[in-house]
Parts: structure tokens; sequence; C-alpha cells
């Protein structure tokens, strides 16, 4: 992952040197400047929809996919080149609105005011949802307790409930930790917007930095429940994907108690029946058809659908067929 220069500061070998250079130094500066604007424009020139150089940014919590389609572009059209930069959802577009990035992958629209920040440089964010995925809760595998209702998760993340003994009598007492990938994390804004407030979390809630480090702790941890992006277990041909799985317990969510239990599996997603499904975009503010736009445009086309059909979740252009199977899942 590339990541941007530093840019040693001038301030106080300016001070100590004589009047003299300031002419020259500000003639550096300026030069400077204007190699880096050449290069932008540069960079526009040579950046076709399967070539070039490009930055991008995505959400830590959709890595797997958006280095899947990224390896797949790639490899296709290898004059492609796409940098990305896998940070938190908000972080992501921060770096588009301060034009660091061509691209993001996120979870959600732009709001109304983050398009204002790009129509005030006269920029236009073009939205594409690619797919429809989710956020999975895990346990450890010593949890006996893999069924929660969303009224349950509420009163975990409001704090009402911290101690696994108040979900079922039957477990002895153990304090209950709640951990997630990153503080500006977007399962947590998907939460608050859609299921309750969540102003301000318990302390008993916390961030591990990453999806990975999610799985790691509560595998490592019998009192934690985790909560990640269903792409990091929903790939039953990734190498990677069965380790984690086999590290933890995958809980099964109902609306409310009565209902059926499902786990974050493709064909539940697809049928609506998974409580915690959640849109995946691709957002581009390129104003060419450059390397940016070709991308986005692979990603949506059969061959970019596809690729998120055999990740296990649910492309946003093309039906999911429902097969009874065998396989284990989780």
């Amino acid at each position: 992952m590339a990541s941007s220069e530093d840019t040693e500061p001038f301030g106080n070998f300016l001070q100590k040197t004589m009047n003299k250079y300031w002419f020259l130094a500000a003639l550096i500066v300026s030069l400077s400047a204007g190699c880096g604007s050449r290069e932008q424009q540069n960079n526009k020139r040579t950046s076709k929809p399967t070539s070039g150089y490009i930055k991008i940014a995505a959400d830590e919590a959709l890595k797997p996919i958006v280095e899947a389609e990224v390896n797949a572009f790639t490899g296709l059209y290898p004059s492609a080149k796409i940098d990305v930069f896998y940070v938190s959802e908000q972080t992501a577009i921060d770096t588009l609105l301060k034009d660091s990035v061509t691209a993001i992958f996120i979870s959600r629209n732009l709001l109304a005011d983050e398009k204002q920040i790009l129509t005030s440089r006269s920029s236009k964010a073009k939205e594409e949802k690619i797919a429809i995925g989710g956020i999975a809760l895990i346990v450890n595998p010593s949890n006996p307790d893999t069924l929660l209702t969303l009224d349950h998760l509420k009163d975990i993340l409001s704090g009402k409930v911290n101690n696994w003994n108040q979900l079922s009598k039957k477990r002895a007492a153990l304090p209950l930790k709640v951990v997630f990938d990153q503080p500006k994390s977007g399962m947590i804004k998907f939460l608050n917007d859609s299921l309750m407030p969540l102003t301000k979390l318990p302390p008993n809630c916390f961030a591990v930095d990453s999806n990975a480090a999610v799985v790691d702790y509560v595998s490592r941890n019998p009192e934690a429940i985790g909560l990640i992006d269903i792409s990091w277990i929903s790939d039953e041909d990734d190498e990677t994907v069965n380790v984690f799985r086999n590290s933890i317990k995958v809980v099964g969510l109902a609306t409310q108690e009565g209902e059926d239990f499902s786990k974050p599996f493709q064909a539940y997603i697809s049928m609506g029946r998974y409580p915690l499904k959640r849109n995946v975009f691709m957002t581009v503010t390129e104003s060419y058809t450059g390397l940016a736009t070709g991308f986005s445009r692979f990603v949506a086309s059969d061959k970019g659908q596809r690729i998120i059909l055999k990740s296990g979740l649910v492309p946003a252009t093309m039906p999911v067929r429902i097969v009874e199977t065998n396989r284990g899942g989780f």
C-alpha cells in the first residue's frame, strides 16, 4: 500500500539563512509546485480506462473483495497500476473530499454535505452500488450462545447488558467485551443509522485496529463478541477465510423473539432474511474517462460481479441462484 511522502519543513533553516537566499528558496518551492502540477496533468493524459496509475481508498472492512477485484483487473490489464489505501470508512471519504484519491469503496452513499464539498470544487461523485454484504457477529468457540435477537444486540451496544449471564441464566458470570475494527468504523456508523443511536459506546466496547484483529481477539478471549464484515468469512474457497472460520463461531440473528434465526449466508442476505445486511458502493470522482472509470465499469460488469458472487456477497447487478448444498458453512 502506498503512503504519502512527508515534506521537510523549511522554517528553522530559512530563519538562519541570509536574506539573499530568500529568492532562491522561493524559486525552488515554486518549481516544485509546478512539477507536481505537471505530474498530475501527465497522469490525466496517460490514464486510460485500462492503463495508467491511480490511488484509491477503501474501508478496511471491505479489503477481501477490493483486493479480489483489483487483482483480477490488473491481471487482465498489466498496464494498469492501482494503489489502495485500506483505512476506516470515514477516512476513505475524507481522502476523496480532499482530492487525494479518485475512487473509494465504502458501505454507504455520500451525505449531502459531503457532496456539497465536491460540488464546491466543480467535482461530482458517481456512486455505483456493487454488492450487498453485511455485518457478522462472532464469538469464541467455547461460547454456547450463538443465537441473538436485535434487541439483545441493542442491549449489548447500549451497555445495558455487560455480562453473558444476563443473556442466559445457564451461563456463569463472565464480563462481556465488544470489539470492532476502527474508531471511525463504518460498521458503527451503519448500526447508528439503522439500529439505534450510538453517540457514546459503553466502556466494554472498543476498537482493535482491523477486522483480522477482531477475529484474532475473539478467538483468544471467551468473553468477547466481535463485529466484522462478512467478506472476511464468506468465501469458502479462500484459505485465510477458512482459518478464520475455524477459530470462531458466527452468531445467528433474528429480528425479534419468535422469528427464525439466520446467519450471514449469501442466500439469506439475498432473500432479505439476515437483519444486518448493508450495501457496498464504489464512488468515483474522476472527471474524465480514465483508469478509475474503467475500473469502476469492470467491477460493475459481469466479470466483476462474478467475483462478488464467488466471494460470498450478493452481486448488485446479477441474480443469486439458491442451491441446497451439503458444504460445511458456519
